[in-house]
């Protein structure tokens, strides 16, 4: 069954077909969750208050983006809340991405690669909340620019000014890892 008819269905109040929604959309949401809160307790809180908050307004969704789209920034909303009311932001010592190979348990790359990515952690922190959010979903959940625009709530030209700071700022810290 598409997204359409479920959204459909569970504005009109079938929880089963809500439940669906959740199963379908959780592990992704989770991940941006954790990416911009990097701490996996403020991460399952906020797609919690996300999903408690979608279930309530969904008779209000009237498909002008996808259901992914509009739970992106339901998500991103309620991280950016709890960023906003954390100060310093929570750590982002790790960033959960697979590694493209294990060094065939080589100990020394292990290492480094271990170092690479927390020293990514460490650049992702000196992001403002607002590049590390759309920074967030373009790099490691491939939204398009339009679709971040919607999640966040501003314009493409913002967006992408946003990309280019973060980028920016994440290559002069991840100068030393080149």
């Amino acid at each position: 069954m598409g997204n359409g008819l479920l959204v459909a269905r569970a504005s009109e109040g079938d929880e089963d077909a809500f439940a669906v929604l959740v199963h379908r959309h959780s592990e992704p949401l989770l991940a941006l969750a954790y990416r911009m809160l990097g701490n996996t307790s403020d991460a399952e809180e906020a797609v919690q208050d996300a999903l408690i908050s979608a279930w309530r307004r969904l008779p209000e969704f009237r498909g002008d983006a996808t259901f992914r789209t509009w739970m992106y920034r339901i998500v991103t909303n309620k991280c950016l809340n709890i960023l906003r009311g954390h100060a310093p932001p929570v750590s982002l010592d790790t960033v959960p991405e697979p590694t493209a190979h294990d060094g065939g348990g080589e100990p020394a790359r292990a290492a480094e690669s271990e170092a690479a990515t927390a020293a990514l952690g460490r650049a992702l922190r000196e992001l403002r909340p607002a590049q590390r959010a759309c920074w967030v979903l373009r790099e490691l959940h491939g939204l398009s620019y339009e679709e971040i625009a919607r999640v966040v709530g501003e314009s493409e030209p913002t967006v992408r000014g946003r990309l280019f700071r973060a980028r920016r700022t994440l290559v002069k810290e991840m100068a030393s890892w080149r």
